[in-house]
């Protein structure tokens, strides 16, 4: 599992990090992502969670549903994922963002 930094007081956090993750077997890979909302004062807020196949992923820009734990889909939230395939078939970059509809 890999994390972001946490933003503070920011109502469109934009985050500039990267991952590598080994893919063994990219057919059957799942990208799991998890967002939540930084609480100073307490745990941190679930905002939403999406899976993605990696075998799926196509250069560019979608629109990706959110999701809370019970695997029903958020309507007050958008996601929009960017995915640049780099260094051939197993590394990626994928960017996230996301806000309240």
């Amino acid at each position: 599992m890999k994390k972001t930094k946490k933003k503070e007081d920011d109502w469109t956090p934009v985050w500039d990090e990267e991952f590598t993750f080994p893919l063994t077997v990219p057919e059957l890979a799942l990208l799991r992502v998890e967002i939540n909302e930084y609480d100073m004062s307490e745990k941190d807020d679930f905002a939403g969670q999406t899976c993605l196949p990696v075998s799926e992923l196509k250069p560019g820009i979608r629109a990706v549903p959110l999701f809370d734990r019970k695997g029903d889909k958020y309507n007050s939230l958008e996601s929009e994922v960017e995915y640049v395939r780099i260094q051939g078939n197993t590394d990626i970059r994928l960017i996230v963002k996301w806000q309240r509809a």
